[in-house]
């Protein structure tokens, strides 16, 4: 157990249940910690931006960042939920793995699936990562950020398959497509080997991007006309769970 980590969590906790600032003095009292001590975890965790000290009197209180934290958690619990009947009418309609992702700087974070019942199929956990610009539910996504977003992907876009993009000219083509489409496709693997992919943004109720939603099997059942085909009920899909999230888009 690291003892370090525990006590700034305990004074995290201390500072959240406060009602004003707290000095040093005062926490080291409550926390039974000597004052070297809560100085020292106070300005780590100030560098670190979860605290910020109050001045003339050289006191303490949270930031907004544990907000801003446990707002995202409770905003991808909700996204789940409420995905989850969409998820299962697609995962009927093409009897394929379905999946619902977020989006976190350069990665997608896979929050929940439902799996192919076939016996060769897609396979990935929730709770895993993948690079965004070589997966659809990636790739959706970036089609709903800003054109300078894709630069923070400029060296790195490293090679997985045959298929991977590995130049910001040819993830730009396909993140145009993407918008132009209104969803995103990968007809060949270029994370993993073999997998045909079609995904689409989900939106949140001022239009922010909330994740996205996609369907993935492997390329030797899934070509090109079937995939699609597809593309409408994944749309569908990520209308659905926008407008479950208040999404209503303008006219």
């Amino acid at each position: 157990m690291d003892k370090a980590f525990i006590k700034g969590l305990r004074l995290i906790e201390t500072l959240a249940a406060s009602e004003s600032p707290r000095g040093v003095t005062d926490l080291a009292g409550d926390l039974q910690l000597t004052k070297s001590n809560v100085h020292r975890l106070l300005t780590t965790l100030q560098r670190e931006g979860y605290v910020r000290q109050i001045p003339p009197h050289s006191t303490y209180e949270l930031t907004t960042k544990i907000w801003e934290l446990g707002n995202n958690v409770i905003r991808r619990m909700d996204l789940i939920t409420v995905a989850q009947p969409a998820m299962r009418r697609l995962a009927d309609q093409t009897g394929e793995t379905v999946h619902l992702s977020v989006l976190e700087d350069t990665d997608v974070i896979y929050v929940d699936k439902i799996e192919s019942a076939h016996h060769i199929r897609a396979h990935t956990s929730v709770g895993a990562r993948a690079p965004a610009y070589t997966v659809a539910t990636g790739k959706a996504m970036l089609a709903q950020m800003p054109d300078h977003y894709l630069e923070r992907f400029d060296g790195r876009l490293n090679r997985f398959t045959d298929t991977t993009r590995t130049s910001l000219a040819d993830l730009r083509a396909d993140i145009e497509q993407a918008r132009a489409q209104g969803y995103a496709s990968v007809l060949h693997g270029e994370w993993r080997e073999g997998i045909a992919a079609v995904a689409c943004a989900v939106l949140g109720r001022s239009g922010e991007l909330a994740g996205a939603i996609g369907m993935s099997g492997p390329d030797t059942r899934i070509k090109r006309k079937q995939l699609k085909q597809f593309a409408e009920d994944v749309t569908e899909a990520a209308r659905t769970i926008s407008a479950a999230l208040g999404y209503s888009p303008r006219r």
